[in-house]
Protein backbone atom coordinates (compact mmCIF):
# COMPACT_ATOMS: atom_id res chain seq x y z
CA UNK A 1 0.00 0.00 0.00
CA UNK A 2 1.40 3.13 -0.83
CA UNK A 3 0.58 6.48 0.68
CA UNK A 4 -0.64 10.22 -0.70
CA UNK A 5 1.82 12.34 -1.64
CA UNK A 6 -0.34 15.74 -0.54
CA UNK A 7 -0.60 18.81 1.95
CA UNK A 8 -3.26 16.57 3.96
CA UNK A 9 -0.81 13.78 4.36
CA UNK A 10 1.93 15.72 5.61
CA UNK A 11 -0.31 17.80 7.91
CA UNK A 12 -1.54 14.11 9.28
CA UNK A 13 1.90 13.17 10.05
CA UNK A 14 3.11 16.58 11.36
CA UNK A 15 0.09 16.02 14.23
CA UNK A 16 0.62 12.50 14.82
CA UNK A 17 4.14 13.52 15.70
CA UNK A 18 3.06 16.23 17.75
CA UNK A 19 0.48 13.86 19.78
CA UNK A 20 3.76 11.55 19.86
CA UNK A 21 5.50 14.61 22.09
CA UNK A 22 7.96 15.28 18.88
CA UNK A 23 8.74 18.74 18.00
CA UNK A 24 9.13 19.34 14.12
CA UNK A 25 11.20 22.06 13.51
CA UNK A 26 11.57 22.87 9.26
CA UNK A 27 15.07 24.34 8.73
CA UNK A 28 17.10 26.04 6.03
CA UNK A 29 20.86 24.47 5.50
CA UNK A 30 22.90 22.80 3.87
CA UNK A 31 21.71 19.02 4.75
CA UNK A 32 19.80 16.47 2.85
CA UNK A 33 16.57 15.63 2.36
CA UNK A 34 16.50 13.91 5.95
CA UNK A 35 15.56 14.12 9.70
CA UNK A 36 17.05 13.66 12.45
CA UNK A 37 16.20 13.17 16.01
CA UNK A 38 18.14 15.34 18.13
CA UNK A 39 19.97 13.78 21.77
CA UNK A 40 16.81 11.98 22.22
CA UNK A 41 15.16 15.09 22.66
CA UNK A 42 12.38 14.09 20.40
CA UNK A 43 13.35 16.73 18.14
CA UNK A 44 12.70 16.35 14.18
CA UNK A 45 14.68 18.56 11.66
CA UNK A 46 13.71 18.53 8.18
CA UNK A 47 15.10 20.73 5.39
CA UNK A 48 12.06 23.27 4.63
CA UNK A 49 13.08 23.26 0.67
CA UNK A 50 12.72 19.66 0.48
CA UNK A 51 9.92 19.04 -1.76
CA UNK A 52 6.73 17.76 -0.50
CA UNK A 53 7.04 14.42 -1.34
CA UNK A 54 10.59 13.86 0.08
CA UNK A 55 8.93 15.37 3.55
CA UNK A 56 6.36 13.00 3.49
CA UNK A 57 8.66 10.08 2.74
CA UNK A 58 11.11 11.22 5.47
CA UNK A 59 8.24 11.67 8.33
CA UNK A 60 6.59 8.21 7.44
CA UNK A 61 10.04 6.49 7.04
CA UNK A 62 10.81 8.32 10.61
CA UNK A 63 7.60 7.01 12.68
CA UNK A 64 7.58 3.79 10.98
CA UNK A 65 11.16 3.39 12.43
CA UNK A 66 10.32 4.58 16.15
CA UNK A 67 8.53 2.81 19.17
CA UNK A 68 5.40 4.55 19.32
CA UNK A 69 2.95 4.60 22.61
CA UNK A 70 -0.25 4.24 20.96
CA UNK A 71 -1.88 5.13 23.99
CA UNK A 72 -1.48 8.25 23.50
CA UNK A 73 -3.14 8.49 19.99
CA UNK A 74 -6.61 8.39 19.03
CA UNK A 75 -8.35 5.82 16.65
CA UNK A 76 -8.20 7.44 13.70
CA UNK A 77 -4.56 8.34 13.99
CA UNK A 78 -3.88 4.70 15.00
CA UNK A 79 -6.14 3.52 11.74
CA UNK A 80 -3.47 5.94 10.00
CA UNK A 81 -0.18 4.53 11.98
CA UNK A 82 -1.08 1.08 11.02
CA UNK A 83 -2.19 2.41 7.85
CA UNK A 84 1.93 4.14 7.60
CA UNK A 85 3.48 0.60 8.91
CA UNK A 86 2.29 -0.99 6.13
CA UNK A 87 3.31 1.53 3.63
CA UNK A 88 5.91 0.86 1.24
CA UNK A 89 8.17 4.14 0.63
CA UNK A 90 9.10 5.19 -2.81
CA UNK A 91 12.41 6.65 -1.83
Amino acid sequence: MAITYTQHTLEKLEVLLKDLQYKLRYEKGNFKTAACILDKNKVVVVNRFSTLESKINVLAGLIQEIEVDEDSLNEKQKQFLYTLKKSTLQL
